[in-house]
């Protein structure tokens, strides 16, 4: 086990618990701290599917990646990447397309402190350190313009993001920006909770992200689908995070895909007739 010493950033508070710390150490990752694992194990006491939805989502974000690269796009923009673990963006694009660019964006000091690291050696992978909500920053950073070409077709990763964007961000004027930019061809890329139908669990999952500072706002389907609006959806179009193109039935929710509790879809620029 890496010591919290040998790694921790400089400046971060590892006294608060942080939701992409808490999302890493569901998936099984190592840089979390001990205030992280402490609200993880309470927040799976009480809520036990928790580590499932999230590989359910990381699973997901891997399928995403393989569709995109098996539809020739070779460009893309992770928009709250978040501390990176087995399975990342780059690792599975460039799996399929070696000189696949991937441009990743988070303000999470572990989590781009550990992107770093992880991608220091590798020629078409940077991480830009910026909130993806300033989305000029995002699009403007060298990091951004070096390795993305705006003319081409661009995968655009919103993955387990949107939830922590509220209507007061103007989380519609910032889809809006974003999808400025982006060529025919090019997808948007979503997966975004919604609200458990257990009034118990839910106000555990709202306490627990409202004490790390990032408060959760979940969207129903419809909802949903409104941040898709004017793109071509891919089938199976909105639906649950298992159930989106699954290779197999090994996933621990594909039997029951509501208990994700996370609504997933890929939506793609129509081409220029």
């Amino acid at each position: 086990m890496v010591r919290e010493q040998e790694w921790q950033p400089a400046g971060v508070d590892i006294d608060t618990p942080s939701g992409s710390r808490i999302y890493d150490y569901a998936l099984g990752g190592a840089h979390n701290f001990a205030a992280d694992r402490a609200a993880a194990e309470a927040f799976f006491a009480a809520y036990p599917d928790a580590p499932l939805v999230a590989r359910s989502n990381r699973a997901f974000l891997q399928r995403s990646v393989r569709y995109c690269a098996h539809q020739g796009i070779k460009q893309f923009l992770d928009l709250g990447s978040g501390i990176p673990t087995v399975g990342n963006v780059h690792e599975i694009a460039q799996r399929l397309v070696p000189a696949a660019r991937v441009v990743y964006v988070d303000n999470e000091p572990v989590a781009v402190a550990h992107t770093r690291e992880i991608i220091a050696d590798l020629p078409y992978t940077a991480i830009v350190d910026a909130d993806m909500r300033d989305a000029e920053t995002v699009l403007g950073a060298p990091e951004t313009r070096e390795l993305i070409d705006f003319d081409q077709p661009l995968a655009l990763m919103m993955v387990a993001v949107l939830h922590y964007v509220s209507d007061e961000d103007d989380i519609t004027g910032i889809l809006a920006r974003y999808r400025s930019v982006l060529a025919p061809g090019s997808v948007l890329v979503v997966s975004h909770t919604t609200e458990d139908p257990r009034p118990e669990i839910e106000a555990v999952i709202q306490r627990v992200f409202k004490e790390t500072g990032t408060p959760v706002i979940h969207r129903d389907r419809a909802e949903v689908a409104a941040l898709l609006d004017g793109l071509e959806l891919v089938e199976p179009g909105v639906v649950w995070t298992p159930q989106w193109r699954p290779d197999d039935d090994t996933d621990p929710l594909f039997a029951e895909p509501e208990r994700s509790a996370t609504f997933a879809a890929v939506g793609r620029v129509p081409s220029i007739l």
